[in-house]
């Protein structure tokens, strides 16, 4: 079997750190904060955000439904509260698929 590297996670991300992960303004972020109660970053004494892995993938579900398929902000704040099992497990589906085609990418490329 070959060796196969460690995913290293971090416990918090900062708000450059999510802003760049997604390529979007941190206002934008600070904007979906404010109207999803789903996101609760940490913030310290100087009130930076430190946001955990459970964000990120929060996150990720609400660009998912808002970019990809189109939601306004009230269908998705509705869509995260009555289907919030589905929708995560949707978008573990989703990002396993983006992690193998990025894969085969790279395998095609080396070839």
């Amino acid at each position: 079997m070959p060796y196969k590297e460690r995913d290293i996670t971090k416990m918090y991300y900062t708000m450059g750190e999510v802003s760049a992960m997604f390529d979007v303004n941190q206002s934008l972020i600070r904007f979906y904060e404010k109207e999803f109660d789903v996101l609760t970053p940490k913030k310290n004494k100087k009130g930076n955000r430190y946001f955990t892995p459970e964000d990120i993938e929060n996150l990720k579900i609400i660009f998912h439904l808002i970019r990809d398929k189109g939601y306004t902000l009230q269908g998705a704040k509705d869509h995260l509260k009555n289907d919030n099992g589905n929708v995560r497990d949707n978008q573990r589906v989703i990002d396993s698929l983006e992690n193998l085609k990025k894969f085969l990418l790279e395998v095609r490329n080396e070839l």
